[in-house]
C-alpha cells in the first residue's frame, strides 16, 4: 500500500481536522471566494438560503456559521466558476465520459444550456429550450404513460415537487419513485405500522429536555454533522447517550465544536457517546430484544420500570409483544447481537433510570431486509417506557437530503393512499391514476425487463445510486427517452436513451428572477419544521431556468392548453404554488404563505407527538419483529456481511474527494475495511488485492475486484466499503420486506484473493 493512501487520524469530528478541510476547499482556483463566504453567512437563516445537504433541522436562534463541513463543501460544489458547456461536450464523447471517475465527472463543473443527445457522434449538443420541450413533450404523448419513471431525488423545492407530482398524475402515470425508496422508505412504513405517522415525533427542543439519547445505525459525524452540536450540547448538561453501530463512528466518540472558542484554543475531546456497543449488522433486534428482556425481568424483581399506564391507554398487541420477549432465548440474543449480556445490561440500566428517553437512527436500521421490523422494534423499545408523545422523549429518524421528507408531504409518492387523490381531482378537474405506481426498485425492475419507456429525473444521480450496477447500465440505454433536470455532469447523463435531454438548472442559492420578482422556495426538514429559502447569487449561466420553470415547460410540452393549473402563473409567483399546496393539505400549510420566514421554522404537526395514533386500531401498535436477525440470510463458513458505507469527503452519490479522515483512507475508494482475525483466517494480508462476490441466493453472478484489505475495528464477519463503487454485488431482490428499500447494510458476500 503507497503511503499516500496511508495516514493517521486520532482528532475528533469537528475540530481542526474540519477547518483545514474547510480551508484548503478555500484554496481551489475554480472558486469564488467572497461568494462562497458570503453564501455560507446566509445558509441555514431566516431570509437566506436551505443548505442542500442534509435535513436536520434549523434552530430558532442559529449560530453565524450555521453549516457544518459537509454544508461548506456542498455550497463550495455548487458554486464553482467550472463551466461545462457546449465545447465540453464538442471535445468529449459519452463513451469517453463514462472512463472517469464520479469526482472528476462533477468536478468539470456547472452545466450552463440545455443538451440534447446525438447517437451518430456520441456527444452532448446544444438545443433550445422550446425545442427541447417541444420533443420531450411529443415523446411523452406517444408513450403509456404508466411506462414513464417520474423520480425525483431528495434536493428539490415543495412547490416543484408538488408541481412535478401533479403533472405525472394529469399525465396519467403514478411511477413517482424518490429517494426516500433508497434509504428511509422502512421509517415510512414501520413508523406508520406502530405509530401511525410516517416520519419521526421529536421536535429540536426534546434534545434540551431528554436524560438518554439512544442511537441505532447512524453515522452522524458524515451524514448530519450539525446535529452532533445538538447532541453535545445534551452530554454535557448530564444526558447519556448509548451508541449501537457496528463501527465506531468519530462523530459519534468525540466532537470539537469549530466555533467554541474554550474547546479549539484547549484541543478539547469532549465525548460523544457514553457508552457505545459495535453490535454485528443486522443485530439491532436482537439487542433490543435483549434490553427489553432485562426490563421485564427488572420488573418481575419489583421495579416499576414498564409504562403499564401508558400502555393501557394509548397500545395494543403488549401481551404478544411480552410473550415473545420472554420466551426469547439469551444464548440466540446475544449470538445475533455480537454483544455480551453485560453489554445490554448497562445499556438496560441506562434506559430504565431516564426519565425521558429520544430513540435517534438511520440506515443502520432501514436497509436490511428485516428493516421494517427494525424499525418496529425501536417502536416497541421506546413505548415500552412510554418515551413517544411527551416532552423530552420520541423517534428521530435522522433523513439524509434537504428535503426528502417535504416532497413526500406534498404527493411525490408511488403510494395512491398517501396523495390526496379526490382532493386533486375536484382542483384539477381530471381522474388521477388510483393504482400503484412504481417505487425506485419496482422501476428499475420495469427498466430491466423493458416494460419502463420513458425516465424523467428531478435531480439525482439514479442509475450510480440502485444496487445491481452491472446489469442497470446496459438496461438503462434502452429506454426510449431519457431526461435528467440537473446542475453538474454525472453517471446517469452518460446512459443516454434513445432520446435524451440533459437540462441544466439553478442552484438553491442562486437568484430565482422570475416575472413576479425574485422568488422563494420552501423545504422541509427531518423534523416537520418548513423554512422559506431565498436566493440571492447571480445564476451560473443566462440559460439556466429554475427546476419549477424546467417542470412547467414539459406539462405545457404534453397536456396542451389546459386551464387548470395556469403553470405560467406559477412560473411567475411561486406564491400561487403555496396557495396551491395549502388548499391541497389544509392540515398541514395554514396560511402558508404568511409563515416563510418564521425562526426555526413552522411547525407542520405531527399526530403522534400529541398521542394521537391515526393506525387502523386508533392506538399505538406493537408488534412482534419477523426475526432476530434482520439480514435476512444465515451466517455460513466464508460468507460476510458488507455494509456499505460513505466517507466524510461525501453526500450520498456526490464525491468531493479520495479522503476519509476519520478512517484513516486517503487517495483511494477502493477498499474493503476487515476485522484483523478475519483478515488473518481468510489467509490475506493487509494491502493485498481482493475481489468480493455475491452471494446472494438468486445466484447471479456480481463481483467487484481492485479492492484492498485494510486493517479496521469491525465485527468479525462483518466487512466495509464505500457506496456507490459497491452497489454492483447488490441485487436488486435484495432489500427490505415491505418497503423495497435496498438492504446495502447487510450484502451477503464471499472474498476471492
Amino acid at each position: 500500500m503507497s503511503d499516500e493512501k496511508r495516514t493517521h487520524y486520532d482528532g475528533p469530528a469537528g475540530g481542526w481536522g474540519s477547518i483545514q478541510s474547510v480551508t484548503r476547499m478555500f484554496t481551489q482556483d475554480d472558486l469564488p471566494r467572497l461568494s462562497t463566504f458570503n453564501a455560507l453567512l446566509r445558509i441555514n437563516k431566516p431570509g437566506g438560503f436551505a443548505c442542500t445537504s442534509c435535513a436536520w433541522t434549523k434552530p430558532k436562534h442559529p449560530h453565524t456559521a450555521e453549516f457544518c463541513e459537509n454544508g461548506a463543501k456542498a455550497t463550495a460544489w455548487d458554486l464553482t466558476t467550472a463551466r461545462v458547456e457546449a465545447e465540453f461536450f464538442a471535445q468529449h464523447t459519452v463513451q469517453e465520459l463514462s472512463t472517469w471517475p464520479d469526482y472528476e465527472l462533477e468536478k468539470a463543473g456547472r452545466l450552463t444550456q440545455p443538451m440534447r443527445y446525438d447517437s451518430e457522434t456520441d456527444r452532448y449538443v446544444p438545443v433550445t429550450w422550446a425545442s427541447a420541450f417541444a420533443d420531450i413533450g411529443q415523446q411523452l404523448t406517444d408513450m403509456d404513460p404508466k411506462s414513464v419513471i417520474f423520480y425525483a431525488s431528495g434536493k428539490a423545492s415543495l412547490e416543484t415537487s408538488y408541481m412535478y407530482s401533479l403533472w405525472a398524475r394529469l399525465l396519467g402515470s403514478q411511477n413517482l419513485p424518490d429517494s426516500s425508496n433508497m434509504c428511509h422508505e422502512s421509517t415510512s412504513v414501520g413508523l406508520t405500522q406502530s405509530l401511525g405517522v410516517p416520519v419521526g415525533t421529536c421536535l429540536l427542543e426534546d434534545f434540551e429536555h431528554c436524560d438518554a439519547i439512544f442511537i441505532f445505525g447512524q453515522n452522524t459525524g458524515v451524514n448530519s454533522p450539525r446535529m452532533l452540536r445538538t447532541l453535545q450540547q445534551a452530554r454535557m448538561r448530564g444526558a447519556a447517550i448509548v451508541t449501537f453501530n457496528p463501527i465506531r463512528e468519530r462523530g459519534l466518540e468525540f466532537f470539537t465544536d469549530p466555533q467554541s472558542v474554550g474547546q479549539m484554543l484547549t484541543g478539547a475531546k469532549p465525548p460523544i457517546s457514553s457508552q457505545y456497543h459495535q453490535l454485528q449488522a443486522g443485530g439491532d433486534i436482537a439487542a433490543m430484544t435483549g434490553m427489553a428482556k432485562l426490563l421485564f425481568e427488572a420488573e418481575d424483581q419489583g421495579r416499576p420500570v414498564i409504562d403499564r399506564a401508558f400502555i393501557a391507554e394509548h397500545t395494543q398487541g403488549f401481551d404478544e409483544f411480552e410473550s415473545f420477549v420472554r420466551h426469547a432465548d439469551w444464548d440466540e440474543l446475544l449470538a445475533e447481537s455480537g454483544l455480551s449480556k453485560t453489554d445490554l445490561q448497562s445499556a438496560a440500566d441506562v434506559y430504565m433510570n431516564a426519565k425521558a428517553t429520544i430513540g435517534v437512527y438511520g440506515m443502520g436500521l432501514t436497509q436490511h431486509r428485516h428493516g421494517v421490523s427494525n424499525v418496529h422494534m425501536f417502536c416497541n423499545f421506546l413505548m415500552m417506557r412510554g418515551n413517544i408523545g411527551r416532552p423530552g422523549a420520541g423517534a428521530c429518524p435522522v433523513r439524509g437530503h434537504s428535503n426528502v421528507q417535504g416532497q413526500r408531504t406534498v404527493g411525490m409518492t408511488e403510494k395512491p393512499e398517501l396523495a390526496p387523490l379526490d382532493k386533486l381531482a375536484e382542483l384539477y378537474d381530471f381522474e388521477p391514476p388510483r393504482e400503484k405506481g412504481w417505487d425506485t426498485v419496482e422501476s428499475c425492475s420495469a427498466i430491466l425487463d423493458g416494460r419502463a419507456q420513458g425516465f424523467i429525473g428531478l435531480g439525482g444521480n439514479l442509475a450510480r445510486a440502485v444496487p445491481d450496477t452491472d446489469r442497470m447500465e446496459p438496461a438503462w440505454r434502452n429506454l426510449g427517452l431519457t431526461v435528467n433536470i440537473a446542475t453538474k455532469l454525472n453517471r446517469t447523463h452518460l446512459l443516454p436513451g434513445k432520446t435524451c435531454y440533459l437540462l441544466p438548472c439553478l442552484v438553491r442559492m442562486e437568484r430565482d428572477q422570475q416575472a413576479g420578482g425574485a422568488q422563494t422556495v420552501t423545504i422541509e426538514d427531518s423534523m416537520s419544521m418548513v423554512h422559506g429559502s431565498v436566493g440571492d447569487i447571480a445564476p451560473a449561466s443566462p440559460h439556466l431556468l429554475s427546476e419549477a420553470a424546467i417542470v412547467a415547460g414539459m406539462a405545457k410540452a404534453t397536456l396542451g392548453a389546459r386551464a387548470k393549473p395556469d403553470w405560467d402563473a406559477w412560473v411567475g409567483d411561486y406564491g400561487l404554488i403555496r396557495d396551491a399546496i395549502q388548499e391541497t393539505y389544509p392540515e398541514f400549510f395554514p396560511d402558508f404563505n404568511q409563515h416563510l420566514f418564521d425562526a426555526g421554522g413552522f411547525y407542520k404537526g405531527n399526530a403522534a407527538h400529541e398521542r394521537q395514533w391515526h393506525t387502523k386500531s386508533g392506538k399505538a401498535e406493537f408488534l412482534v419483529p419477523q426475526s432476530l436477525n434482520a439480514t435476512g440470510f444465515s451466517k455460513e463458513p466464508g460468507r460476510f456481511r458488507l455494509l456499505t458505507i460513505r466517507s466524510n469527503d461525501q453526500f450520498n452519490t456526490t464525491i468531493y474527494g479520495f479522503d476519509d479522515r476519520f478512517r484513516d483512507v486517503m487517495g483511494t475508494r477502493m477498499v474493503v475495511l476487515m476485522n484483523s482475525e478475519d483478515i488473518q483466517d481468510q489467509q490475506l494480508t493487509e494491502g493485498g488485492m481482493i475481489t468480493l462476490d455475491s452471494d446472494d441466493a438468486d445466484q447471479i453472478p456480481r463481483s467487484v475486484s481492485g479492492l484492498e484489505v485494510r486493517r479496521f475495528n469491525i465485527p468479525r464477519g462483518c466487512i466495509a466499503g464505500y457506496f456507490p463503487e459497491l452497489n454492483p454485488l447488490i441485487s436488486l431482490t435484495h432489500h427490505a420486506l415491505e418497503s423495497n428499500v435496498p438492504a446495502a447494510k447487510s450484502v451477503p458476500v464471499r472474498i476471492r484473493a
